[in-house]
């Protein structure tokens, strides 16, 4: 069955949004080319979208050529703002965007271990709000009277750890993380009523960023194994993002595995994975081959000792012993993985996958060879820990623009 006039005009309005999402700006000719429609067709969704503010003129092209030069269309891109948090038991990061992803400020505060629930909501909030008034985000749109909120904080999207439920797509209550971190999405809802709030966990967010921006752009299934202050997994299978009946999908920390003392309990993880390549775990393995580092700033110290020991890697035994070590465990999660999912590639991401690189990476890959019988290739995240905020932020833009980008009465 044909599709109406108007679903027709939706259709050809939204693919040419996303054109020029992904490719930048066009002109009304390169629209064509792309897309396969009619220059009188073209030309009608051009005036359309340049009249609803979603698209405007932003050049020429044809400079160097005879006759009247072509012009180029971009998205509007500050007709949203958008909002990125990384939050983390030690603090939150915070990026705010235009609608096409070019951060316009951004900012981090620490959240220290004492500080009560009520402070560390208000300081949290406080330093989204701050951000998003240097952003422009708050406070007074700029002068455009044909669309109502012009520049205004659209979506905010947020990474945190624990458990997100895949039915309300609120974040859950899990034990041993901090209280303020589910205060917080209510209170950045209260205070900014006009947004729309989207939760998601970190280490989801993560792969999404990979898959997109990072080091799996040419894989529809991989594994992504999260390796910072603490440990997780996000599983992406045909291009999807795979989370579970209960949103646990990739709590690999609990993975029983050998090489513990003990076994891991339904509240703690201790005697799992997490007691192999959690960060103070892999600290206590550097001490015990001779490797010391500072950490910089608030990475996890984990990931400053791989990189001291890899700054010296093939003179120095010590280094060695610990590399190979670390790669050894690193391993062990990554065939249990393997073995249930056969994802073809496991990518080493956070801080420490990130100081590990592609040398760290090719240590566990020998491992895995030899003992998993899946051909699995290892790769090292280039993100690292940035890859949660980058996620939220590509989160965020997908959100609005799926709102914006749709028929006006389908809004």
């Amino acid at each position: 069955m044909p599709a109406s006039p108007s679903t027709a005009r939706a259709i050809n309005d939204r693919l040419a949004l996303r054109l020029l999402q992904q490719e930048g700006p066009l002109t009304a000719g390169r629209l064509k080319q792309l897309t396969g429609l009619s220059r009188p067709t073209v030309a009608d969704l051009v005036e359309r979208l340049t009249a609803s503010g979603l698209v405007t003129v932003v050049g020429e092209s044809g400079e160097q050529r005879r006759g009247p030069n072509a012009r180029v269309y971009g998205i509007v891109a500050d007709r949203a703002h958008l909002a990125a948090l990384d939050i983390r038991t030690e603090g939150v990061s915070v990026v705010v965007s235009d609608l096409v992803g070019r951060v316009l400020a951004e900012a981090s505060a620490p959240i220290g271990e004492g500080a009560g629930t009520g402070p560390a909501v208000e300081r949290a909030v406080a330093l989204v709000e701050r951000v998003a008034k240097e952003a422009g985000s708050l406070g007074a749109s700029p002068p455009r009277e044909l669309v109502p909120g012009w520049g205004r904080l659209h979506t905010v999207g947020i990474g945190a750890p624990g458990l997100i439920d895949p039915a309300s797509g609120e974040l859950r209550n899990s034990t041993g993380l901090p209280a303020w971190h589910r205060r917080l999405v209510a209170a950045l809802q209260e205070r900014l009523p006009e947004a729309r709030v989207l939760v998601e966990n970190e280490t989801n967010l993560a792969a999404l960023a990979e898959q997109r921006e990072g080091v799996a752009r040419d894989r529809d299934t991989f594994v992504l194994l999260w390796l910072g202050h603490g440990t997780g997994a996000a599983v992406v299978l045909d291009g999807a993002l795979r989370r579970g009946a209960s949103g646990g999908t990739g709590e690999i920390g609990f993975l029983p595995v050998p090489g513990t003392t003990s076994l891991p309990s339904a509240t703690d993880c201790g005697g799992g994975f997490h007691s192999l390549v959690g960060s103070a775990a892999i600290a206590e393995l550097a001490a015990e081959h001779g490797v010391s580092a500072r950490p910089e700033g608030y990475e996890p110290h984990a990931a400053a000792l791989v990189r001291q020991a890899l700054a010296t890697a093939g003179s120095c035994e010590a280094a060695d012993g610990f590399l190979d070590a670390l790669a050894d465990r690193l391993a062990i999660g990554a065939a249990s993985v393997s073995a249930v999912l056969d994802p073809g590639c496991v990518v080493l991401g956070g801080e420490v996958g990130q100081a590990g690189g592609a040398a760290l990476a090719a240590r566990v890959g020998r491992r895995l060879a030899r003992i998993s019988p899946l051909p699995t290739e290892v790769r090292a995240s280039p993100l690292g820990g940035g890859a949660v905020l980058r996620g939220a932020l590509l989160t965020a833009r997908d959100g609005a623009q799926d709102e914006l980008f749709a028929p006006p009465s389908s809004r």
